[in-house]
């Protein structure tokens, strides 16, 4: 039997989806939303907060303060509430409705942005609006995941080494690119381990991370409109870049059979599948995916299909899974008797 007295000790952090039945491609995902908080930030957050109070950067009778596009957002509120800080996340228009419930439903005030910097975008106007909160209030403290060293750490001395104790022979690891705490993380713990393993990094298409032009984005999570200061190239193999309309093919076929994962999972593996497509054939690799999150947040999103026309079009693999036609389905039963 399992006893927990703080929420984030449930972490599951030991299993991995076989996607070589969904896809035909041998391709390992390592499922990191199995938590409470629903995605891999849980363990980024833990480790600044930890961080921040054993260097008496947070007291008691703070507010946590930071900017996310939601799931950090999610995993901070719940860390706060139990600890007893106050949280208030500074979100965007993008973030999922479901996100922003969860947040409020642990006392945390939510605050959307929705005027982009000219420059910066959506995250260069979040960051500027956390910037003034804590130039106004002392007591609002700032754990800026875009630059705090334990948003790597975190995964340097978890994810990692999770992955190797499962796989000692890994030649290549798939990891989403967002604020590349993640990526940086798995990226160092393998090249002083095994720096054989190959680190392909993950990104969405009008992500200016590797470099590419700003476009308009509507799936939160991967992605950035602001450089990440925590992003070394140099511990980068490779890098592919997904289109929105991808993911959510990914997303679909995913869910066909039977696996709900969020937005950020349904890109990473769009593009480890694509990077795989492109390996001379008959070569054999032992290739794992870091899916982020789960899908119960993108139900109002990625899983909604008049959302997804609005601003993608008819899916595509929407009816791949036909239903009954509706005249073939027996009557409803409404009477109370």
């Amino acid at each position: 039997m399992t006893v927990i007295s703080a929420p984030y000790e449930i972490n599951v952090d030991d299993v991995f989806v076989d996607l070589l039945p969904v896809f035909d491609v041998p391709l390992f995902l390592k499922c990191e939303g199995i938590n409470l908080a629903g995605s891999v930030k849980l363990k980024a957050a833990l480790e600044m907060v930890l961080a921040a109070e054993r260097d008496g950067m947070l007291t008691p009778g703070d507010v946590l303060v930071e900017s996310s596009s939601g799931n950090l957002g999610v995993a901070l509120s719940m860390i706060a509430a139990h600890r007893g800080y106050g949280f208030v996340c500074v979100t965007d228009s993008r973030c999922n409705p479901a996100s922003r419930r969860l947040m409020e439903s642990f006392g945390a005030r939510v605050l959307v942005i929705s005027r982009p910097d000219k420059h910066r975008g959506l995250l260069g106007a979040r960051i500027d609006y956390v910037q003034r909160l804590v130039d106004y209030d002392p007591n609002y403290v700032w754990l800026n995941q875009y630059v705090n060293p334990h948003n790597w750490l975190a995964h340097y001395r978890s994810t990692g080494p999770a992955v190797a104790a499962q796989f000692p022979e890994v030649d290549v690891l798939f990891v989403g690119a967002g604020t590349t705490g993640t990526l940086m993380g798995c990226a160092r713990y393998f090249r002083e381990t095994r720096p054989q393993t190959r680190i392909v990094a993950v990104d969405s298409v009008g992500s200016v991370t590797f470099g590419g032009p700003a476009l308009t984005r509507h799936i939160p999570g991967l992605g950035a409109g602001v450089r990440p200061q925590l992003l070394d190239d140099g511990l980068v193999d490779d890098v592919v870049m997904v289109p929105e309309r991808d993911t959510l093919e990914s997303c679909q076929t995913l869910a066909q059979r039977g696996f709900l994962f969020g937005g950020s999972t349904g890109t990473v593996v769009s593009g480890a599948l694509r990077w795989l497509a492109g390996r001379p054939e008959g070569e054999r690799l032992t290739a794992v995916a870091l899916s982020p999150d789960q899908g119960d947040r993108y139900l109002d999103s990625v899983y909604d299909p008049a959302w997804v026309e609005e601003r993608f079009g008819a899916p595509h693999t929407w009816d791949a899974v036909p239903a009954a036609p509706a005249d073939d389905l027996p009557p409803l039963v409404t009477s109370a008797g």
